[in-house]
Order: structure tokens, then sequence, then C-alpha cells
């Protein structure tokens, strides 16, 4: 079967489809990095990383951290998509866009206050044994 470069580019194991799909993901990742709240998610994962290994944690303690760094990163993301998308559906006012980037920037924050409180079911009992 003989295929020219346009039925290779629908070919859904192309590796030049999949180099463009991991360039686009890249471009994503970096233009997160420019929002504000993606660096202090960074920093905060930054520091939880810092106290997991001065607290030694156990392989699941760190899976656990890494899901929790992994689903906020990816969650913040989302939020700044819906805010851009919205944004460019309308620069007027409406009390639709505002309720969407509402619900995404309250999805960011649920998930964050529990990624606390796991954080400080791992840790707390560590920095009370410090005391003890």
């Amino acid at each position: 079967m003989n295929m020219d470069s346009k039925d290779k580019d629908r070919n859904v194991f192309s590796v030049h489809r999949l180099k463009r799909s991991f360039s686009f993901a890249f471009g994503g990742i970096g233009t997160a990095w420019k929002e504000a709240n993606f660096k202090i998610h960074v920093m905060a994962a930054f520091l939880t990383t810092a106290a997991g290994l001065a607290f030694q944690l156990s392989k699941w303690e760190w899976m656990i951290l890494l899901l929790l760094f992994a689903g906020m990163f990816a969650l913040e993301m989302v939020n700044t998509a819906i805010e851009k998308i919205v944004d460019l559906a309308t620069q007027d006012y409406h009390p639709l866009a505002k309720e969407a980037k509402d619900l995404a920037a309250g999805a960011v924050l649920v998930y964050a206050i529990f990624a606390v409180v796991i954080g400080m079911i791992i840790f707390l009992p560590k920095w009370f044994r410090l005391f003890v």
C-alpha cells in the first residue's frame, strides 16, 4: 500500500504528528508558566518537595504528593484555558461568562484546599514528632 505524505499525517501513529502534539503540549506548559497562579503552585510544590526530603517521606507519600502536584498543575492549566476561551468569546461583561470563570477558579480552590488537608495529614505527625 502506497501512502503519500498527506495520508501519513492522518496515520494515528505518525512520528511527525506525535512531535507536533508534544510541541503544542509543551507550548501550553510555557503559556501556563506565564500565569502568576501557576508559579505560585510550582513554588508550593517546590517547598513541599523540600519538606518531603527533610522528613524522608515514604514511597507512598511521595506518590500521593506527585499526584497532588500533577493534579494541581493540570487543573490550573484547565482554569487558564477556560478563562482565555471566555475572554475570546466576549470582551463584554456577561453573567454566564463570569459564572464560567468563577466555576473554574472555584475548582482550583477546592482542589488546593484538599491538597493542603492531605499535606497536613502527611506532614503534621512528622512535624509533631520533632517536638516529642
